[in-house]
C-alpha cells in the first residue's frame, strides 16, 4: 500500500517556501523536527545548489534563531507548495 506522507524535511521546505519563518520550537511542535539546525543544513545544500532559493536567519527577541527560505527570483514564480506538498498557482 503506497503512502502519500511527506518527510519532516519536505514539510519544512514546503512551509519555508511559502515565505514563513520557523524557529526550532515551532518546528518541533508543527513537524516533530528535533534538530532544526541539522535539518536546515541538509535543506540548504539542496535548495541553494541551483541558485533559486537561499536560507537566511534572524535572531528573535528571546534569542532563538528563526530560519527563512528566500526566493532569489521573486515575482517570476507562478506556483508554490502548501504544507501538504500540493502544488498551487500563485
Amino acid at each position: 500500500m503506497s503512502s502519500n506522507t511527506l518527510t519532516k524535511r519536505r514539510k519544512v521546505i514546503n512551509y519555508l517556501s511559502c515565505g514563513k519563518g520557523l524557529t526550532p520550537a515551532e518546528a518541533k511542535s508543527r513537524f516533530g523536527v528535533g534538530n532544526l539546525r541539522a535539518t536546515i543544513s541538509d535543506i540548504k545544500s539542496q535548495v541553494e545548489c541551483f541558485g533559486n532559493w537561499e536560507i537566511s536567519t534572524e535572531e528573535c527577541a528571546n534569542g532563538a534563531t528563526r530560519y527563512y527560505m528566500d526566493d532569489t527570483h521573486p515575482g517570476k514564480r507562478t506556483y508554490g507548495y502548501d504544507e501538504c506538498g500540493n502544488r498551487y498557482m500563485i
